[in-house]
């Protein structure tokens, strides 16, 4: 019987966090800690001439500094891996201080450890470092000669090349076609806390206490690069102030925060600067993108090339994987997805929050926008028409409801009354236009086997754990509200506890997938721990429950009684005290479906925006947003409605404000803070309105979770941008909508 599940709980961890009490890694107190700082590479490639640190040695409280001269060694190389959630799990697979070669401009060349962390920043800035500097690349602009296609990308997740059909025969068939281009800059993630890593050794076995989304990628990355059993390894995360995909991998100052507090002897907390931030955890790549769509008069689809050239690393072929989804959204026989990279001199990028889609959707949204004007369809129209009732293998999805979402968000958002002539409505000197696209994120079905630990006192009250992490999403209340469902307890007599690797594990909480892996872990250890009780109660002579069949007993506040006949029954404290038990355990796990499932594998959405434009000053304002989505069940909709506002606040800073570019001169990047780097504020935030619809999911666990962590930002981008046609009459194909580009032409 469900009775916290699906209720709009408050987050159990909000009094610490108001208050204080709550500890980040940055704030971790322990004896004798040591600070370190990095100290990065200047330029772009080239190699360590000379490194001169007599007068960082010679400032106040300085223990040591590390360099490629200094340094031990790695066990083994980084790999990146096939399987990342489940596996040792690196940015990057190459590790600094190696060796006296420099790949990219902010790489570690030099660590400085003192005795707090303001000596340690001052020493960094006094160590001199000469360099040998080599010809480099770092815009795509600059490696259009070396363009490659390669096997695999998404660190070996997805192939480079998809698709089903003749896409050139579908679009000669076509009656009408849309061919258009799109560049991104890059993106970075910008967590409120910027990356920290404490380490602290007790003889061989190592404590890291690391800001991160995967405790156990941290703890498997780790071992692996040092030579170390697992179990030797211990990584506790009790709060993470943001991730968005930038704490996802291990990135390499987390290892050399172990390296330096094994030097020094004493624990050594690493705490990246904001200007580090953009050079240290990844980031969303500079990329362009390239939409053919075939229609007949109609609106069917023919046909679809969705093509994506970006920058990688020298060292591995990553980018995100644009095209998954937009081949596969829409009823379209003949479609194509190629992904093509430059190697240059950056690091490797990584997961971005909606990696692939947020700009995939925004070419297949804003190109669908102006098929729908070149036809004289309704954009919700034209979606609707081109509904896919299965996926391109002809699988029906797990669970569907974007026509639902459509027509909910049309609704709710006055779409009905719209004049779809651009340049028709005014405020004063404002030109008004409202928009719409469609959003759909992949469900994740990569990650291997989750397991979780239930415990009942015989007071009633109850423990769960599992070596999940709470980095905001409110993870922690809404396992403790499947718990209780599952015990068929009151949430107050739950706690919680996760953010430790010593606990039952689970994968990183990557792509979504948080709600959907852990809630099926966590739910099926309180119902194995449930149904040891019952039937102990069944087969207890003693019991009012003796003999009862099992799966007529249900639990209600901790009372198992009949379900023909409530007044039969009794507590679980009673059976257990029966049989002097002062506590019960049970395990619980959960292996999700193989990738291969034969099912198509998406949660849908609908975003809708309404935006006024200056068009002699090129301002966008963006007065409303609204967004139905379909994630499955709901756990708690105010956690869910929550995320779904934090994306879509972050995909209007994606169509209007972030974006970073390389100076190709120097080779580094052109905004290094928030005051250059820009994020939207408060004064920005419109009127955000959310609708939640549910559908039944069998495929994706036993809750029928899929996740809302990404879904909530795929999409807004394209709705604002197809807004701003709407209210200016033009195309903008490029991201971040500068003034400059929105602007009227003098």
């Amino acid at each position: 019987m469900s009775t916290s599940v699906g209720q709009p709980v408050d987050r159990v961890d909000g009094p610490a966090k108001v208050t204080g009490a709550a500890r980040y890694t940055a704030e971790i107190v322990l004896p004798d800690l040591a600070y370190a700082a990095i100290v990065g590479a200047t330029v772009p490639s080239g190699r360590v001439t000379a490194i001169d640190a007599v007068p960082a040695l010679a400032a106040g409280g300085v223990l040591t500094v590390l360099t490629h001269e200094n340094l031990p060694k790695i066990a083994e190389p980084p790999h990146l891996l096939p399987s990342l959630v489940g596996a040792a799990a690196p940015g990057e697979s190459f590790f600094p201080m190696q060796d006296d070669e420099v790949h990219y401009a902010g790489q570690p060349v030099a660590i400085v450890v003192a005795d707090s962390h303001e000596r340690a920043q001052f020493a960094a800035s006094l160590v001199r470092v000469t360099y040998e500097r080599t010809p480099s690349i770092t815009t795509l602009d600059e490696g259009r000669d070396a363009v490659y296609e390669p096997q695999t990308l998404f660190g070996g997740l997805m192939p480079a090349r998809m698709g089903h059909g003749d896409v050139d025969a579908g679009l000669a068939d076509a009656d009408i076609r849309v061919d258009v281009s799109y560049r991104f800059a890059a993106n970075h993630h910008n967590a409120m806390e910027t990356s920290a890593t404490t380490a602290a050794w007790d003889g061989d076995r190592l404590t890291l206490y690391d800001s991160t989304m995967g405790i156990r990628a941290t703890q498997l990355t780790v071992a692996h690069l040092l030579g170390m059993h697992v179990s030797d390894i211990r990584v506790i995360t009790h709060f993470v102030g943001g991730g968005f995909g930038g704490k996802a991998m291990t990135w390499p100052h987390v290892t050399l925060a172990a390296m330096a507090a094994r030097q020094v002897g004493r624990p050594v907390r690493l705490m990246l600067t904001r200007p580090q931030a953009f050079t240290s955890t990844g980031h969303r790549e500079e990329q362009e993108q390239a939409i053919s769509l075939g229609a007949k008069r109609d609106g069917t689809l023919t046909a679809l090339r969705h093509q994506k050239l970006s920058l990688t690393s020298p060292f591995d072929d990553w980018a995100e994987p644009a095209t998954g989804t937009t081949i596969q959204v829409y009823a379209v026989p003949n479609a194509e997805g190629v992904h093509r990279m430059v190697k240059g001199n950056t690091m490797t990028p990584t997961f971005t929050r909606g990696p692939g889609e947020t700009v995939g959707m925004f070419v297949l949204e804003t190109a669908m926008d102006q098929l729908a004007y070149e036809l004289g369809v309704d954009p919700v129209e034209l979606r609707l028409r081109s509904h896919a009732d299965t996926d391109p293998r002809g699988n029906p999805w797990s669970s569907d409801g974007l026509a639902e979402c459509l027509r909910v968000g049309a609704e709710s958002f006055g779409w009905a009354g719209r004049d779809p002539r651009p340049r028709m409505r005014r405020d004063g000197d404002w030109l008004i236009g409202t928009g719409m696209a469609a959003a759909a994120y992949p469900v994740a079905f990569f990650m291997p086997t989750q397991r979780a630990r239930a415990r009942i006192y015989a007071g009633g009250d109850a423990v769960v754990q599992t070596g999940t992490q709470e980095f905001g999403t409110g993870v922690t209340t809404v396992m403790t509200q499947v718990a209780a469902d599952g015990l068929g307890l009151p949430m107050d007599a739950v706690r919680f506890e996760a953010g430790d690797t010593d606990l039952p594990n689970t994968s990183a909480a990557v792509g979504s997938s948080g709600a959907m892996m852990v809630s099926a872990a966590v739910h099926n250890a309180a119902t194995a721990l449930r149904d040891q009780l019952i039937a102990m109660a069944v087969t207890d002579s003693d019991s009012p429950l003796h003999g009862a069949d099992p799966s007529d007993v249900e639990v209600q506040e901790g009372r198992m009684r009949l379900r023909s006949r409530p007044e039969v029954g009794e507590t679980y404290g009673d059976v257990m005290g029966r049989h002097h038990l002062e506590d019960a355990e049970a395990l619980g796990s959960w292996t999700p479906p193989p990738p291969d499932t034969p099912h198509g594998l998406l949660t849908f959405g609908a975003q809708f925006a309404q935006v006024a434009v200056d068009p002699e000053l090129g301002l966008v304002r963006v007065r409303r947003l609204g967004g139905a989505f379909a994630p499955g069940r709901v756990l708690n909709p105010k956690t869910a409605r929550s995320q779904l506002m934090g994306g879509m606040l972050w995909g209007m800073g994606q169509a209007l404000l972030e974006g970073n570019r390389m100076d190709p001169r120097q080779g580094r990047w052109s905004a290094t803070s928030l005051g250059d780097y820009l994020v939207p504020v408060n004064a920005d935030a419109p009127d955000v309105t959310i609708h939640l619809v549910e559908v039944h999911d069998e495929v994706v666990g036993p809750l029928g979770a899929k996740g809302v962590g990404e879904i909530g930002q795929v999409g807004v981008a394209a709705a604002i941008a197809n807004a701003v046609y709407h209210a200016t009459g033009r195309r903008i194909r490029e991201l971040p909508m500068t003034a400059e580009l929105v602007m009227d032409p003098p």
